[in-house]
């Protein structure tokens, strides 16, 4: 990988996204296997890296980033397919290749040992970064933090567009989808007294359209195909691992909440979760509470944070 600085000029689509050009200044550009990777890093002390998720990109911390930054070396880049990224026409987009991206990372950030915080899709890149670490790979993992997400591919309720898109279809859906249906279609994973503003959901679509990216909504979601034949691989480490392991999870989603936490706790008796009277996206949605239950636990999983 290769690290170059933001495109001079570069702004993002729509409708005052003052906040989305800023958040693209505050960050630089690296190369991996030929595509340009947009990530940011900022802050001191242990390393901590956020995963974003689909359909989204980086942008989903920035109501925790301020807070993070006192405390952490905290690295966010947006994969490939979303944001800022680029979104290559008929990739063959894989959680596994977006670990291997984040691996990529931060070895040309000289960074050893972080801990990890992931959401929705970026769960399953997290659990593949366990199995690596399960398996003795680099780096080490001080502790994972995980926000809603299809942890349980069998506790998975995808929404209908989600469903469409992954059909024969899909391609055609997502290239004629406007701000209205993707609006309304997100808006129904949000709580529903924590909903999104008309201001987060403009910003949310600019990041997904920027570049071709709604023609990549289709190609990016065969993730959930990935998943099932996954599963063995992911939940068994996601049920072993070794490393410490807290749940910060928004009940009143459809997709991945409290019902997904139930499951959990069977499965795996003693588990670290903590619930939210929120939606799918709870770094958004109540990022005081998600902020506060992040810090307490990697404080304890490390020496070095301070609270």
């Amino acid at each position: 990988m290769t690290t170059t600085e933001p495109r001079a000029g570069a702004t993002a689509a729509g409708p005052d996204l003052t906040q989305l050009d800023a958040w693209e200044r505050g960050g630089t550009y690296t190369t991996f296997r030929g595509h340009r990777v947009f990530y940011r890093r900022e802050g001191a002390g242990p390393a901590l890296v956020c995963v974003h998720g689909y359909p989204t990109a980086s942008w989903d911390w920035h109501k925790l980033w301020p807070e993070l930054v006192q405390r952490l070396d905290v690295v966010a880049p947006d994969m490939l397919g979303f944001g800022f990224t680029d979104k290559p026409k008929g990739h063959a987009y894989s959680i596994v290749e977006q670990a291997e991206l984040h691996l990529a990372l931060l070895a040309e950030l000289g960074i050893q040992e972080a801990h990890l915080l992931c959401h929705d899709y970026g769960v399953s890149v997290g659990q593949e970064l366990l199995a690596r670490h399960a398996e003795g790979r680099t780096p080490r993992w001080r502790s994972i933090t995980l926000l809603n997400g299809g942890l349980l591919p069998e506790m998975h309720r995808p929404r209908p567009i989600q469903r469409v898109l992954a059909s024969p279809i899909g391609p055609l859906v997502s290239r004629l989808s406007g701000p209205g249906r993707f609006s309304r279609s997100l808006a129904r994973v949000f709580g529903p007294h924590t909903q999104p503003t008309r201001d987060e959901l403009k910003s949310f679509y600019a990041l997904v359209e920027r570049g071709g990216g709604k023609r990549a909504l289709a190609e990016l979601i065969a993730y959930m195909e990935e998943r099932r034949a996954q599963r063995e691989r992911w939940v068994g480490a996601l049920l072993t691992t070794e490393v410490p392991l807290r749940l910060i999870n928004g009940v009143h989603d459809p997709v991945s909440g409290g019902h997904l936490v139930d499951r959990l706790e069977q499965l795996r008796p003693g588990l670290d979760a903590v619930r939210l009277p929120v939606g799918h996206y709870p770094q958004v949605e109540a990022p005081t509470e998600v902020l506060a239950a992040l810090l307490e636990f990697v404080a304890r999983c490390d020496p070095h944070v301070v609270r």
